[in-house]
């Protein structure tokens, strides 16, 4: 049976919840699985409140009904407030934060400071560390393909090292 699951991504403008969109959007199409994805952009500017919808599987439409996501990653803690409404009960939450919560925390922008990496790429380094728990539908090496494949040239090989990163900060 092919994986179906409900996914969104919170974070503020200028975070990268727009390209984790797409990258797990071309992944699930890589692995021949219908996907479907929606944005918000009306908050989209530098700091203001962003949310993404991707459905992986046989859906009708692209919105994500309140409940209902299987997973969430929120690039900033302060988005739970805001969107945690989407999110089914016993959704794997994913949080870029330091702080403990009813969620799995990772401080993912302190990892990409301490790595040398960009603020930014604390959104692959989130989505490195949620692949590599096995709640997604792909594995952070379909997540490596694809990032190949779309990322331009000069960011590659910092985008490789925060997924990769995220990956790795797993517990094994």
């Amino acid at each position: 049976m092919k994986p179906k699951q409900q996914i969104i991504i919170s974070g503020r403008g200028g975070q990268g919840v727009l390209t984790l969109t797409r990258l797990l959007a071309e992944t699930a199409a890589a692995l021949a699985l219908e996907v479907i994805t929606a944005e918000t952009h009306g908050m989209a500017q530098r700091g203001g409140s962003v949310i993404s919808m991707i459905k992986v599987g046989p859906f009708m439409g692209p919105l994500i009904a309140a409940g209902q996501a299987q997973v969430g990653l929120f690039l900033t803690p302060d988005n739970l407030k805001v969107h945690s409404s989407y999110l089914h009960p016993q959704a794997a939450v994913f949080v870029n934060t330091a702080s403990p919560g009813s969620y799995t925390a990772l401080d993912a922008l302190d990892l990409a400071l301490r790595l040398g990496l960009p603020p930014v790429s604390l959104n692959l380094i989130l989505l490195g560390y949620a692949a590599a728990s096995g709640q997604l539908f792909c594995q952070p090496q379909s997540l490596e393909q694809t990032l190949a494949a779309v990322t331009p040239a000069k960011w590659l090989a910092a985008s490789q090292k925060a997924l990769a990163a995220g990956a790795a900060a797993w517990p094994a």
